[in-house]
């Protein structure tokens, strides 16, 4: 076996491991607090549990788990890819506006009145808010051929800034406070409550769409070293960059609408790995989708349970880790 494959395979252990322990405490530690065994038998034979345990295992605690999963993994992968596509490391869905321009997409679903009647309606409703800017940074892109960290921090800004307007009229014109409260929920970015319709939700676009993305890596390889590496590889830059970004607005807005706006986890997850296992895409990428489902399984699990009485949502969690590395690569860019 060569040296190159000894760190990945141990970070595929070591992070498979991981995923499953935190798994575990996730579903034991909450206000109904389960001890490993009965945790144990409510997961793999539920009819010998208490009825008590099983509830709180598979309708409440095991969905929750289920999307944090699904959105760790989407929002961690979609962050490698547009880092590759943008030729840039702070490039993720959250700072690029990609998922505030779900946000508005889902939220206009939602005061709209399409949660109530059809079940499909607010995810196409985000993805379209997510695909319109990807289009809109790909035509940056094109005008500004390579885009420096500050370019790319500034047109997050703005995008993030008209799409917060546009959420705030929408939820000041909308017809019922219960549309108004749920709208809300994409602001927090948290997991409260999911079910396993909200996993019927996202399973379908974020598995297609990360499966497409990791038949990719060698085109995402070559992005990653410029258009004209690129090029002379036989990659069509246009095309190739076109369709990724969609692909990646389509995972983004199934991710944030069953969570909302998360930020940081494409950031933090990606650039952790590369230190470990280097930049290849090959690896990187289902790396990325086991490491940002672990992420954000543990994110959640501590803002359910380690502040008490005071209300934290996930995406705060995610924020209080995320920030600082991302002001860490900010000045390091900065400096170099």
């Amino acid at each position: 076996m060569s040296r190159t494959r000894h760190p990945v395979m141990w970070t595929a252990i070591v992070g498979t491991l991981a995923l499953g322990v935190s798994a575990l405490l996730s579903l034991m530690l909450g206000i109904v607090r389960l001890s490993p065994g009965e945790t144990l038998t409510a997961l793999f034979a539920p009819g010998d549990a208490e009825m008590q345990a099983a509830t709180v295992v598979w309708s409440i605690r095991l969905p929750r788990i289920a999307v944090a999963a699904l959105v760790g993994a989407a929002l961690a992968v979609v962050g490698t890819v547009m880092q590759a596509i943008l030729r840039n490391p702070l490039a993720e869905p959250g700072i690029t506006g990609v998922s505030a321009g779900a946000a508005v997409g889902a939220v206009a679903g939602i005061t709209l009145g399409f949660s109530g009647t059809h079940q499909w309606g607010v995810p196409v409703a985000a993805f379209a808010g997510a695909a319109i800017v990807a289009l809109i940074l790909l035509g940056v892109l094109r005008s500004r051929r390579d885009l420096g960290p500050g370019t790319i921090i500034l047109v997050g800004v703005s995008i993030s800034a008209l799409a917060g307007a546009l959420i705030n009229v929408l939820i000041a014109n909308a017809t019922d406070d219960s549309l108004v409260r749920s709208a809300m929920f994409w602001l927090a970015g948290d997991l409260e409550l999911r079910s396993w319709d909200h996993v019927g939700l996202a399973v379908g676009p974020i598995l297609i769409g990360l499966a497409y993305l990791a038949t990719r890596v060698r085109a995402l390889d070559a992005l990653s070293l410029g258009e004209e590496i690129a090029a002379t590889s036989g990659v069509n830059v246009t095309r190739e960059r076109t369709v990724l970004l969609l692909v990646a607005a389509l995972v983004t807005g199934a991710a944030v609408a069953v969570s909302g706006i998360i930020s940081f986890v494409g950031l933090v997850v990606p650039h952790f790995l590369r230190l470990l296992v280097g930049a290849s895409h090959a690896r990187l990428l289902p790396l990325a989708a086991l490491g940002g489902a672990l992420f954000l399984i543990a994110a959640d699990t501590v803002a359910r349970t380690a502040f008490g009485a005071v209300v934290v949502q996930t995406g705060v969690v995610a924020a209080l880790v995320g920030a600082p590395v991302f002001l860490a690569l900010l000045l390091r860019k900065s400096r170099a």
